[in-house]
C-alpha cells in the first residue's frame, strides 16, 4: 500500500527540500518506487537539488489544471530509475492550486508509487495546507533553535485540524526530524539539545542530521546527499530516517555526540 508523506515546517530554511530529496533517494535505493513532489509553487527548488532543472517541461500546476497528464510531467531520476520528480511551477502562484486538482494528482501518484513525498512550502498559507491535506504521515523538520521549534508546534496544530484525516476523526502520523544539529554547540548552550526539542514538541524522533558542509556541497552539485556522499554523516542519518519510516527499529545516534547524551536519553548504546 502506498504512503503519502508531507515534509513540512513552520519556518523557512530548515532543510525541507534537502530532506525530501535525501529521504526520497534513500527509499528509492532500496528498490521501492518513490515520487517527490514540489509544492513550493513560485520558487521551485526541489528540481535544483535533484539535478533536474533543465529537464522540466510540465509541472504540478499543469497537471492540476489538466494542461498535461501526470506521466508527461514526471521526471525520472537518471541515477535511480525508481525515483521520480514532479516539479513545481516557477511562473505561477499558489492560488493556481485547487483542492480538487491536488486530490486527483495525489490519487494518481498513489496508484503508481510506493511512496509519495510532498515538499511543502514553509508556514501556514495555501500551498502548505494543500501539501499536507492528503498526507498519511508528516515529517516536521526543525532546527534546534527556539523560533524553529515554536513554529513547528504551530504546524502540528494544522496537521491535527486541516487534513483529510483530521476531518475523518483520524490522526496524521507525525515525526520530528532535527537538522543542522551540533552536539558541541548544544553542550555549550548555544542551541537547544535533543531533549529540549522533544519535550516541547512531544512527538517521536525520526532522525538527527548533523550540521555539515556535505549537505550544501551535494545541493550545489544537484544531487541528494544520500547519493552524492553516501559515507557522510548526513547521508547515514537520512538513510536511518528512511529505514525508520519503513518500520525498522534503529538506535538513534549522531556521529558528533561524544559524551553519550543520546545513549542516556534513549537508554541504549550509541554507535
Amino acid at each position: 500500500m502506498s504512503k503519502v508523506i508531507v515534509v513540512t515546517s513552520g519556518k523557512g530554511g530548515v532543510g525541507k527540500t534537502t530532506s525530501t530529496a535525501a529521504i526520497g533517494a534513500a527509499l528509492a535505493a532500496t528498490g521501492q518506487t518513490v515520487a517527490v513532489v514540489d509544492f513550493d509553487v513560485g520558487l521551485r527548488n526541489l528540481d535544483l537539488v535533484m539535478g533536474a532543472e533543465r529537464r522540466v517541461v510540465y509541472d504540478l500546476i499543469n497537471v492540476v489544471q489538466g494542461v498535461a497528464k501526470l506521466p508527461q510531467a514526471l521526471i525520472r531520476d537518471k541515477r535511480i530509475d525508481t525515483l521520480s520528480l514532479l516539479p513545481a511551477s516557477q511562473t505561477r502562484d499558489k492560488d493556481a492550486l485547487t483542492e480538487e486538482g491536488v486530490a486527483r494528482v495525489i490519487k494518481e501518484l498513489r496508484a503508481k508509487f510506493d511512496w509519495v513525498i510532498c515538499d511543502s512550502p514553509a508556514g501556514i498559507e495555501r500551498g502548505a495546507t494543500l501539501a499536507m491535506r492528503y498526507a498519511d504521515t508528516a515529517i516536521i523538520v526543525t532546527n534546534p533553535e527556539v523560533s524553529s521549534v515554536r513554529d513547528s508546534d504551530r504546524i502540528i496544530g494544522l496537521l491535527d485540524s486541516k487534513t483529510e484525516k483530521a476531518e475523518k476523526g483520524e490522526r496524521v502520523e507525525k515525526h520530528i526530524l532535527i537538522t543542522r544539529y551540533d552536539a558541541a554547540r548544544a553542550a555549550r548552550g548555544e542551541m537547544l539539545n535533543i531533549k529540549d526539542v522533544l519535550d516541547i514538541l512531544s512527538l517521536p524522533l525520526l532522525g538527527i542530521v548533523p550540521e555539515s558542509e556535505d549537505v550544501l556541497r551535494a545541493s550545489n552539485l544537484g544531487s541528494p546527499v544520500t547519493l552524492n556522499d553516501p559515507a557522510s554523516a548526513p547521508a547515514r542519518a537520512y538513510r536511518d530516517a528512511a529505514s525508520r519510516l519503513k518500520g525498522q527499529d534503529l538506535p538513534m545516534t549522531i556521529p558528533s555526540d561524544r559524551k553519550g547524551f543520546l545513549d542516556k536519553l534513549f537508554g541504549r548504546r550509541a554507535a
